[in-house]
Parts: structure tokens; sequence; C-alpha cells
């Protein structure tokens, strides 16, 4: 059996925010509940988790953005076609709030193509409460401004991480256009009989 035919959905999800507050960090824990510290990612990186959530068997490929200006030009093009999109901060540094509207919302509206794409807030590092800048009711405050789903989550102890991306992953399929796209690209791969292509797409959005 083909990997293609092991899955119903397939869904692209995007990790954007500051460097430092925890992406790659998030993805690990939930990719394989690993609680290691880990380098800042070069660039992009992405993984691929397979679940179930109401009854259908979906492909996550999770993409993991650089959080440097430096590497800006390079993730740019990773928002075409994303069905869902984090946008991360760290609650014990108010930059890394603050930079969320400044910065990364603008760049999901600049760079997003997908209108019906699912967004979620997630406050990371909630296990060092006594070092917190950034109070829940100003995360869910900001996730009603921007029409983010919220969570707040810990890396370190796991704690609400899962919840996280299935939370996202179930409201994806909530969307009739999301899961249209995510069984269409099933059903191309199928066709294919080949791995979608990972590659980095050069559609000149960053020119």
């Amino acid at each position: 059996m083909s990997l293609a035919t092991q899955y119903d959905m397939s869904f692209k999800i995007l990790l954007i925010g500051d460097s430092g507050v925890g992406k790659s960090s998030l993805l690990l824990s939930f990719i394989s509940n690993s609680t290691e510290d880990i380098s800042p990612t070069i660039g992009v990186d992405f993984k691929i988790k397979q679940l179930t959530v109401g009854g259908k068997r979906l492909k996550l490929t999770i993409w993991d953005t650089a959080g440097q200006e430096r590497f800006r030009t390079l993730t740019c093009s990773y928002y075409r076609g994303a069905h869902g999109i984090i946008l991360a901060y760290d609650v014990t540094r108010r930059d890394t709030f603050t930079s969320l509207s400044g910065i990364w919302a603008k760049e999901v509206e600049r760079y997003s193509t997908n209108q019906d794409c699912v967004k979620m807030l997630i406050g990371n590092k909630v296990d060092k409460d006594s070092e917190r800048f950034v109070s829940k009711e100003e995360g869910i405050a900001l996730a009603d401004e921007l029409g983010c789903l919220f969570f707040e989550c810990s890396a370190t102890t796991l704690e609400n991480v899962h919840q996280c991306f299935e939370e996202l992953a179930s409201k994806i399929m909530e969307v009739p256009s999301l899961v249209e796209e995510g069984s269409t690209i099933v059903k191309k791969t199928i066709l294919m009989q080949k791995p979608e292509d990972q590659s980095m797409p050069n559609d000149g959005c960053c020119s």
C-alpha cells in the first residue's frame, strides 16, 4: 500500500513567530513527545505527523520557519497553500507578543494565499509562570482581534501541546473548502504514485 492511501486528507500547517519563542520545541514535542533543547531553525524545516481526527486519517505537514529577520525572504513563499497558521509567542517576553500584530499578522495578510486558512495564536512557556510578562487575558484579546483560535501551552512540560494541533486540525476540517483541498491533494498524490514535492516553491512572491 502506498503512503498516499494511508490517510484521507493532507493539510499544510505553518509555524511562525519571533526567534526563540519555542516553535521548533513545540513541533518536536508534538511529533515525538520530546522536550529536549534544540538549536534555532536555519531557514525552514518541516515534519510530518499522521493522526486521526473526527474519524478521518490526516497527514499534517508542519513547516517550522526561522524567526530571524535575515531568513524572512526565504520563508514567505511557504505561506502559499497553508491550511492552518500558528502564530507563536513567548509569555515571558513581551516583545515576541507585540511583534505578532506588528510583523507576523501583516505577513500572513500579505503572503497567505488561502482566504479560509485557520489561524491560531499560541502562548508558549507557561511553565515559567513566575516570569510571565503577557497575561492570558491579553493573549485572548489579541487572538480575538486577529481572528485566531487561542491556546497557552508549554513545550517543556507538554501541557496543551497536542491539544493545540488537534484543535487546529479539527477547525480546519470544519471549513468545506479546506476539506475539499486536503482531499484533492491525496487524490493527486495517489495518481502520481509518489510523495508530494517538498521542495521550496519558486513563485517569486518575495521579489
